[in-house]
């Protein structure tokens, strides 16, 4: 399958999942259990050609800070801090990528380094004008778990 057709195939598959959902799901009522998420965070589909570019985004997501993502080998200073992302979509279901990318201390441990995206449960040195926010918006977190499900290996 091509990767065109695999962000496609996730995309549709989202909206189907998030189909029955009608309003988004704020921070503090998100539950993980098991390790997953296993509801949509707005009951909307999510687009995995704009995860990708939120993924990429330095001043968003800024995944590449941590994670090798060879579907990204076009942008420049890939961290080695976090686990390569190549082949995510195969070893996590989207339930338990949404839950890593929500809070992956709560996934983790207090020990993971990686921020929690839409969480409010982010420490106590949060600068003034960040305060009360989350990294990501709800539908910014099911646009990149919709596009972390279509790298395979």
């Amino acid at each position: 399958m091509t990767k065109g057709l695999k962000i496609i195939f996730a995309a549709a598959s989202f909206a189907l999942a998030g189909s029955a959902f009608a309003e988004t799901l704020a921070p503090d009522d998100v539950e993980i259990v098991d390790m997953e998420v296993t509801a949509s965070l707005t009951g909307k589909p999510g687009d995995a050609t704009i995860g990708r570019e939120t993924f990429a985004d330095r001043k968003k997501g800024n995944c590449l800070a941590c994670h090798v993502n060879a579907d990204l080998s076009d942008q420049l200073f890939h961290g080695e801090v976090g686990p390569p992302l190549d082949g995510v979509g195969d070893r996590w279901t989207a339930q338990e990528l949404r839950a890593i990318v929500i809070d992956s201390k709560e996934v983790f441990g207090e020990q993971t380094i990686m921020p929690g995206f839409y969480t409010m449960n982010v420490g106590i040195n949060v600068a003034e004008k960040h305060k009360g926010q989350t990294i990501l918006s709800a539908q910014d977190v099911e646009d990149v778990v919709a596009y972390l499900t279509t790298l395979s290996e």
